[in-house]
C-alpha cells in the first residue's frame, strides 16, 4: 500500500456477554463483533503506531500513519462499548447514525448528542436505512437532507458526512449530498483511499464477525487488498443483475442453510 493511503474501517454493533443484539437474522449477525475482538483490533493498531482517525481527520489532513474507524447504524455499543476504548487509546472515529433505529438497543438522542460532545465525528446513515438505489429523487433528498437536518438539530453541531446503507452508492447521492453541505459520502466500495480519492465515494473494509486476526492486520496493511475486490465486484453485479429484493432474499437463504 502507497503511504499516503488510508484504509477505512466499517464496524457495526459490538457483542457484549449478556447483552442482547439489536437484530438477530444471519445477515446482519455477520457485522456483529465481539467486544474483546474489537479490543484486540485497537489495541494492534496502537501498538504497530497506528492511530484511530475520524473520516474528518483523513479529509483535512491532519493526522498521518492513521486508519479511518467508522461505525454504522448508531448501535448503543458505540457510546458504552467504543467510546471509552477510542478515548483511552485517543483515537478517533465517525459514527453514521440511522435516525429511524434509535431506541431500545440503539442510542437514543441524548446518547448521539453525548457521543459527538465527546468529539467523535457524528455523520448520518440515512433516515429509515432504504437502500438508495431504489429510490426517486424526492426519497433520496429525505433519506439524505432530511437525515443530516434531524441530527444537527438532535447534536448541535454540523454533520458532515454521510455514509450509504448496503453500500448502494450511485452519482445522485454524491450530487445530493454535495448540494447537502456533507463533505464525504462512504460506500462499501472495497480499496484504499489516497489524497486524490474521491470524497464523495470513499471506501471502506467491513470488519466481520469471522474476520480472523491476521486478515484484520493485512486489512489494515492495505496487503491483498485486490482479492477482496474482486469478490466485492461480483457482489455488486449481483446486485444489479438480480435487484435488491431477490439479493437478499437469496443471501438470506443461503446464510441459513450455511448456519
Amino acid at each position: 500500500m502507497r503511504p499516503d493511503s488510508i484504509v477505512y474501517l466499517m464496524y457495526h454493533e459490538l457483542e457484549v456477554e449478556g447483552r442482547p443484539l439489536c437484530q438477530t437474522e444471519q445477515g446482519y449477525l455477520r457485522y456483529v463483533v465481539h467486544q474483546s475482538q474489537f479490543r484486540e483490533q485497537m489495541n494492534w493498531l496502537q501498538s504497530v503506531g497506528l492511530r484511530g482517525i475520524s473520516v474528518s481527520d483523513d479529509l483535512d489532513r491532519n493526522l498521518t500513519g492513521g486508519i479511518a474507524i467508522t461505525f454504522d447504524d448508531g448501535c448503543e455499543t458505540d457510546l458504552t462499548v467504543a467510546a471509552p476504548l477510542l478515548r483511552q487509546l485517543n483515537f478517533g472515529a465517525t459514527f453514521y447514525i440511522t435516525i429511524g433505529f434509535l431506541g431500545p438497543g440503539y442510542m437514543v438522542p441524548k446518547q448521539v448528542r453525548e457521543l459527538g460532545d465527546l468529539e467523535f465525528d457524528i455523520g448520518s446513515h440515512s433516515l429509515t436505512h432504504s437502500y438508495l438505489s431504489n429510490l426517486d429523487q424526492a426519497g433520496l433528498h429525505r433519506e439524505i437532507v432530511e437525515s443530516k437536518a434531524r441530527l444537527e438539530e438532535m447534536t448541535g453541531r454540523p454533520v458532515l458526512h454521510f455514509s450509504c446503507p448496503g453500500g448502494r452508492w450511485s452519482p445522485r447521492v454524491a450530487e445530493i449530498a454535495r448540494s447537502a453541505g456533507y463533505r464525504s459520502v462512504a460506500t462499501s466500495r472495497i480499496g484504499a483511499n489516497r489524497p486524490h480519492s474521491q470524497p464523495f465515494q470513499l471506501a471502506r473494509i467491513a470488519i466481520m464477525r469471522h474476520t480472523p486476526f491476521a486478515a484484520f492486520q493485512d486489512i489494515c496493511r492495505g496487503r491483498g487488498l485486490w482479492q477482496r475486490q474482486l469478490r466485492g465486484a461480483l457482489q455488486q453485479t449481483s446486485h444489479k443483475l438480480l435487484g435488491n429484493t431477490l439479493y437478499d432474499r437469496l443471501r438470506s437463504v443461503l446464510l441459513e442453510r450455511g448456519n
